[in-house]
């Protein structure tokens, strides 16, 4: 019976309830707020509508029924009590804390995530303990460990992450950091280009936990959503220095375009024809039986001489030429956006062919003239119909 001084469930209750469960379940393990239902005739009718957990897994009941009675604490193992629930909250917290970090290295947990029931990895006093929301707590309201720095050491130790945004901005950076020191090819594109589905791979090039990491996805979401920088001038800065992106792949792609058309156009006499199949060439092999495009290559460097004695840079070669130009016709690629009419009058400078003749083109190797000045420039009479394509 319940004594004065006492409060909740009386022992006679508590153990009748503790009996049922474990009939049902085989332990004591009872989730947190494992509340009876009313019409659940299995239990004690004192014992229906109330959170059973909650009353005998407290200090105060152990207290008030159990301490200084061996006889009970006999009856309580039998069914396999589990004494460790009993403990301060903070310890328990701390108790799955660890282990998490054991199971997955860091203390990220999702906020959803509960210590699964069952899980011989987890300490059986955590099952059913809520840790995501927990953690959330303790980042979000200092819960747990206000005006306590016990606690705050406790966690530090445990490299407990405080700073949620810092962190993953900080694991963007060392991602894009590895990818700008093992990745990226600095000859061929100065700034830091990383393509939008780059994925890190599972490779022992970089590390284990970067593995998977969508550094392309959250590269495009920087620049698009100022994902991790919006209100942090610091941040941006550090990704300045590293060389960092920001315009996106589209307008790089449309340098390398009009890199290549205009080399392209200083070959054939300022007509900017290019058949759609022509890929930028790349240097032949000593032995290597020259095709239409490397001739039009070695005589134009015969007659006005060439760096390196190829006029086609390293990062150009394998370039799809013909099928960029394809689709600025026929798709008005890259013609989009405030920087359309600028770069049609590029295209149009370079003497871009916007309706080409059906048939062979010929081949029309001429000196390299002189840029035209901005007066010579004529739009293309079709730039309505590029424009209209949407």
């Amino acid at each position: 019976a319940t004594t004065p001084g006492q409060r909740g469930l009386s022992y006679k209750s508590a153990l009748a309830a503790l009996k049922v469960y474990h009939g049902q379940n085989g332990n004591l393990a009872m989730p947190r707020r494992f509340r009876i239902s009313e019409d659940d005739e299995t239990f004690p009718i004192e014992c229906r509508g109330k959170d059973v957990a909650s009353e005998v897994y407290k200090l105060k009941w152990w207290q008030d029924h159990v301490q200084g009675r061996p006889e009970r604490v006999s009856e309580l193992n039998e069914l396999g009590f589990i004494w460790t629930r009993l403990q301060n909250e903070w310890n328990l917290i701390v108790e799955a804390i660890i282990t998490y970090v054991s199971i997955h290295g860091d203390t990220m947990v999702p906020y959803s995530f509960v210590v699964p029931s069952g899980d011989s990895a987890w300490p059986i006093e955590c099952w059913g303990l809520p840790l995501g929301n927990c953690v959330y707590r303790i980042r979000a309201r200092q819960d747990f460990v206000r005006g306590k720095p016990d606690r705050v050491r406790q966690l530090n130790m445990l490299s407990f992450v405080w700073d949620l945004k810092e962190h993953m901005f900080l694991k963007f950076f060392r991602a894009l950091q590895h990818y700008r020191e093992y990745v990226h090819d600095s000859r061929e594109h100065k700034v830091l280009r990383v393509p939008s589905n780059y994925v890190v791979p599972e490779s022992s090039d970089w590390p284990p936990s970067l593995h998977n990491y969508p550094l392309g996805a959250k590269c495009l979401a920087i620049r698009q959503k100022d994902l991790y920088i919006k209100n942090h001038p610091e941040r941006r800065a550090l990704l300045q220095q590293i060389g960092f992106q920001w315009s996106g792949n589209a307008d790089l792609g449309w340098l390398e375009v009009v890199h290549s058309a205009a080399i392209y156009s200083q070959m054939h006499g300022r007509v900017l024809d290019v058949p759609f199949k022509f890929v930028v060439p790349m240097p032949p092999d000593m032995d290597e039986n020259l095709d239409e495009d490397q001739m039009d290559a070695e005589e134009f460097c015969s007659v006005n001489g060439c760096d390196n004695g190829w006029p086609w840079p390293e990062h150009l070669w394998g370039f799809p030429l013909g099928q960029r130009l394809k689709d600025v016709r026929l798709k008005g690629a890259y013609l989009k956006g405030e920087c359309a009419q600028s770069r049609i009058a590029q295209l149009n400078a370079l003497g871009f062919v916007w309706n080409p003749k059906r048939g062979r083109k010929k081949r029309n190797l001429g000196a390299i003239e002189a840029e035209p000045e901005p007066s010579d420039i004529i739009q293309s009479p079709d730039e309505r119909s590029i424009f209209s394509l949407k």
